[in-house]
């Protein structure tokens, strides 16, 4: 009993073997039979996005943050001492040039100048009293050397008289060195009495500026030299900002901006780079670069936050392509352009240029047409594609 059993166990295996093999070999011959089909079960084509390929100008632009600042400043103060009798502007008032903006108390200044009118006076009328002197000395002298001709009188006589003579003379220098100086102390006094109208003489600039700040009031003690007021010149005005040696090489002086602020949002005003320091800051590694800005209705505040946006490169015909269209095939930068008939997209290597926001500016052979811009990732050089989408370029 045993055996028989063992006999139809081993035949069930065997037969089960047979089948396993059979069914081995009719999926192997099924597969060759697949593999024998021609390709031309193509791959489905890949969806993309595309976008014009454009001719024309891009510039590149970098935006520059700083601070607004007068163009100049003018601290006017009295060049004398004395009591604000008027200060005639406050803050913010409009300010031209040479006019006079405070008065001091002139009282001490009037009496030194009658002073010196009075010394001058008197100056001059020793020197007067010293002209005649020498006059009278001179006729002496002369008719002592008549009488010594005549042999009337001695060569004594003629050396006291000559003596004398000479010393009226020396009274005359005198006199006019004492006139000459009491002239010079009265100018002085006069002068110093024109200090107590203080105007504001500032160089060069427009000839009209604003009041900044007002230090003093009216009736107060002032010394000599200590500020009343300080006037700014705000059209033009200047703005500041500090560059790093990346962007330093680019800017250069001429170069035309436009500035905006916070306070004026969507508006812009002219600028130009006026000046660009030669030397960096040690610390910060920058160089200072001042713009003007044209400020002609003095909107523009010393202080206000500005940007300034400079077209550091431009190219009057470029080829355009959208950023996004940029890929990388084995560690080439290139594009992908639409083939003939829209059905295929073609590898174009490429060189970019000048960027401007979402756009760049490509340089290579065959770039025109329309490009991809979405779906390249799964693309390779004539790759069927299925256009989805089509949109123009940005401008």
């Amino acid at each position: 009993m045993q055996t028989s059993s063992t006999r139809r166990f081993v035949l069930a295996l065997i037969a089960l073997c047979a089948l396993g093999w059979l069914g081995w070999s009719i999926q192997q011959r099924l597969q060759d039979s697949s593999s024998t089909e021609p390709e031309a079960r193509e791959k489905p084509p890949v969806p993309v996005e595309v976008a014009d390929i454009l001719q024309g100008p891009i510039e590149a632009r970098r935006v520059f943050t700083g601070t607004l600042e007068a163009r100049a400043e003018f601290e006017v103060a009295p060049k004398v001492s004395g009591r604000l009798q008027a200060l005639s502007l406050d803050l913010a008032d409009e300010v031209t040039r040479n006019q006079v903006v405070a008065v001091l108390d002139d009282a001490e200044y009037v009496q030194d100048v009658a002073r010196a009118a009075a010394d001058l006076a008197v100056a001059k009328a020793s020197a007067a009293e010293a002209g005649s002197l020498l006059k009278i000395a001179e006729r002496e002298l002369d008719r002592i050397e008549k009488l010594q001709q005549r042999g009337v009188s001695s060569e004594s006589q003629r050396d006291t008289a000559k003596a004398e003579q000479l010393a009226k003379q020396a009274l005359v220098a005198m006199g006019r060195a004492r006139v000459a100086s009491a002239e010079a102390d009265l100018e002085a006094a006069r002068i110093r009495l024109g200090y107590t109208q203080v105007n504001a003489g500032w160089r060069g600039g427009s000839e009209r500026r604003v009041v900044a700040e007002r230090y003093v009031d009216e009736g107060e003690m002032v010394e000599a030299n200590t500020p009343l007021l300080r006037i700014v010149e705000l059209d033009p005005i200047t703005a500041v900002f500090f560059v790093t040696e990346r962007d330093y090489a680019q800017l250069q002086s001429g170069q035309s901006a436009v500035v905006a602020t916070d306070a004026y949002p969507g508006e812009h005003f002219r600028a130009q780079i006026e000046r660009i320091a030669p030397v960096f800051r040690e610390v910060t590694r920058q160089a200072r670069v001042e713009l003007r800005v044209e400020n002609p209705q003095l909107r523009l505040k010393p202080g206000m936050f500005a940007r300034a946006t400079i077209v550091l490169d431009r190219d009057a015909q470029a080829t355009i392509v959208p950023a996004q269209a940029l890929t990388k095939r084995d560690e080439e930068t290139g594009v992908f352009v639409v083939g003939p008939e829209a059905r295929t997209a073609v590898w174009r290597s490429v060189r970019t240029g000048i960027r401007d926001g979402e756009r760049i500016q490509v340089r290579g052979d065959g770039i025109e047409g329309r490009v991809v811009v979405l779906g390249q990732q799964s693309l390779e050089d004539g790759s069927p594609i299925r256009i989805t989408s089509d949109a123009a370029a940005a401008p």
